[in-house]
């Protein structure tokens, strides 16, 4: 995890990443969106908003005064959480663009999802947008173009179900699929790890020089964060499959055991992020659910 102190771009200020690309943080910072949302601007003349971020009059004066009288043609979103899509509302009014993106918070959901959802699982309270809803859909291989740039849209799910990725020339916008600070959270029902490990192979078949995440850094070695990620979920489950041998069969016990030194702000996201390797797990066969698959089961290895 990169140090939260050493966030190396103003907040609410325009910084130049590349030639037509500009970076403009939110003033968000916490332990699940670390030095805030990263809002991207795309174009020269007429530019496309990129996660224009929380409702937070300070940020959309920020992007306003970012922009200088630019004609703002598109608002894409890469998902619907707090963090990343309420202010497009208040930007695409303020500047008449349209809203992009692969639908609602429930687009995309698996069928396992959709079964745990409709017997009463909830999320975590990672702060989904209900009111979200794009202007337009956009689904996976739709290319989206504007004044100098095209965009390509990659359907990543796993993160949340609507997750999208933007492929720009040899870059890719990620969203929280790919993090420059940390792996992302997966909190069913809405965070799915079957999807997201799938999702991971996706991006890896894209040849790309940079990752621009929706937090952190951008990431020069795309392939070894990728590498990095898909090797701590599979040592993660790993580790499930071990402590449940152990004996430690609940959620509650398999977090406390396996994030014992978490801080006390991620215990949550912490025991979401065990449920979904243990869904992801018991559709995999290889552990059993007693009574059945819920939060409150208990889980052993399957012989």
């Amino acid at each position: 995890m990169t140090d939260m102190t050493q966030c190396p771009y103003p907040t609410g200020l325009p910084v130049d990443l590349a030639k037509d690309l500009q970076l403009v943080l939110a003033p968000n910072p916490s332990l699940m969106t670390f030095w805030g949302t990263n809002t991207y601007i795309l174009g020269s003349n007429s530019v496309a908003v990129i996660d224009p971020g929380p409702d937070d009059g300070s940020h959309f004066d920020a992007l306003l005064s970012a922009l200088s009288g630019r004609h703002v043609s598109h608002i894409l979103l890469t998902h619907s959480h707090l963090d990343h899509s309420p202010l497009a509302k208040r930007l695409a009014k303020a500047t008449d663009a349209k809203i992009f993106a692969f639908g609602d918070h429930l687009t995309g959901r698996s069928k396992i999802m959709t079964q745990l959802a409709s017997e009463g699982l909830a999320g975590g309270g990672e702060g989904i947008d209900r009111d979200f809803a794009p202007d337009h859909f956009v689904a996976n291989g739709d290319v989206i173009k504007g004044d100098g740039w095209a965009l390509t849209a990659v359907h990543t799910p796993g993160h949340t179900a609507n997750h999208l990725s933007f492929v720009w020339n040899r870059s890719v916008f990620t969203g929280d699929h790919v993090m420059g600070w940390a792996s992302s959270l997966v909190s069913p029902p809405d965070g799915d790890l079957t999807q997201f490990m799938a999702s991971c192979e996706t991006l890896r078949r894209i040849p790309a020089d940079t990752f621009y995440p929706g937090h952190g850094a951008p990431i020069p070695n795309p392939t070894d964060q990728l590498d990095w990620l898909i090797a701590h979920r599979s040592s993660r489950e790993a580790e499930i499959l071990s402590a449940l041998s152990n004996g430690f069969n609940t959620i509650d016990a398999l977090t406390d055991y396996i994030y014992s030194d978490a801080p006390a702000g991620l215990q949550m996201a912490a025991s979401r992020n065990v449920y979904a390797h243990l869904i992801d797990l018991h559709e995999k066969h290889l552990v059993c659910a007693d009574p059945q698959l819920s939060q409150a089961a208990i889980f052993t290895p399957k012989n």
